[in-house]
């Protein structure tokens, strides 16, 4: 019934089955196709009490929900949240099992808002279930966690803490990324390099918005499950999910840290671009005023009519030339006291 792990990608079977491991036979996980799964759900009064599954489908195959509902009796309230529009991090109850919703980043993060997606899980004493659209970090690091370190899963409680924590790894890494881009934004700033654009700085920002909105865990729906959790849920499992939880504080409010540095620098950004303005505006400003009397004189001595004054004076060019400059001067000298009164 089980396949070899090294058989699995990120493709699904017909199913829609991505991947599926059986805990508690052996002490390694074995490998599951959906054939080898449908045998284990429904030999469920032989199995050793144990024994847990973890199931992985892909929601883009068409055939996954209708697999669910055909095969597996889960909650009402999983179907629910597979189309609800609130897609924010929570873990609640239901029918005597888990339901979390968990928001994560896809493969090659790259700061866009499209690189967030949801992952859905229906956590019971003896089967897990979470379902994706797009493959995630998170889950890979899990399924990684899993087939290579082996690391021991004694609970189906504990896969989901274990999935969290990499939730939170996955959140640190995209924040130590963030704060070296805002470093070299920064360095380009202090050096007079104005390379990088206000726009890219707000894109960042609206990011790192929407992950602390995402990827934050409800505290109400939280604080209601581990009051009264399900009767199958040790102490032990309730204590560590309380603490995999508390470790988002430490990362969300390095975020709230790293967004208000962005906002800063947006200013600064915005200061100096609005100081080359004015520099370049008062740069226009003077050399329109210095060539407005030449203009106008120009255009006084340029009309053709009678009576323009001397015409007929041997120094008449140069008498105007030395008004010009006069006027020119003395135009010049009032702009730039007016620019260092103003400043």
């Amino acid at each position: 019934m089980a396949m070899e792990t090294a058989g699995f990608t990120y493709g699904s079977d017909t199913s829609g089955l991505v991947w599926g491991f059986l805990f508690g036979r052996e002490a390694q996980p074995l490998a599951l196709d959906s054939t080898a799964a449908l045998a284990w759900l429904a030999d469920g009064a032989a199995r050793p009490a144990q024994e847990f599954v973890w199931l992985h489908f892909n929601l883009s195959h068409a055939a996954s929900e209708k697999w669910l509902m055909a095969h597996t009796q889960l909650a009402d309230e999983f179907y629910e949240t597979l189309h609800q529009g609130s897609r924010s991090t929570r873990i609640e109850q239901a029918e005597n099992t888990l339901i979390a919703v968990v928001n994560d980043v896809v493969h090659n993060f790259s700061f866009e808002a499209s690189d967030i997606s949801t992952m859905w899980a229906s956590v019971a004493q003896d089967l897990v279930i979470t379902a994706r659209r797009a493959p995630l970090q998170s889950i890979e690091r899990l399924r990684q966690a899993v087939i290579k370190n082996h690391e021991p899963i004694r609970s189906s409680v504990e896969l989901l803490i274990h999935l969290l924590r990499d939730q939170a790894d996955v959140l640190v890494n995209i924040v130590r990324d963030a704060v070296a881009r805002v470093d070299d934004i920064e360095d380009h700033l202090l050096a007079g390099r104005l390379v990088p654009k206000r726009e890219d700085l707000g894109a960042m920002r609206r990011v790192l918005v929407r992950l602390q909105r995402l990827l934050a865990p409800e505290p109400a729906a939280l604080f209601r499950l581990l009051q009264r959790p399900p009767a199958w849920v040790s102490e032990l499992d309730s204590l560590e999910l309380r603490q995999s939880t508390e470790e988002f504080s430490v990362v969300l409010s390095d975020m709230s840290s790293l967004q208000e540095r962005i906002k800063l620098l947006q200013e600064e950004i915005a200061a100096s671009v609005n100081e080359e303005n004015s520099r370049s505006l008062f740069v226009l400003t003077i050399v329109t005023v210095l060539a407005l009397p030449i203009n106008i004189i120009a255009g006084m001595l340029g009309m053709n009519v009678g009576g323009i004054p001397l015409a007929q004076h041997p120094q008449g060019f140069w008498i105007i030339v030395a008004i010009i400059v006069t006027f020119t001067v003395v135009a010049g000298w009032l702009v730039v006291r007016v620019q260092r009164n103003s400043s």
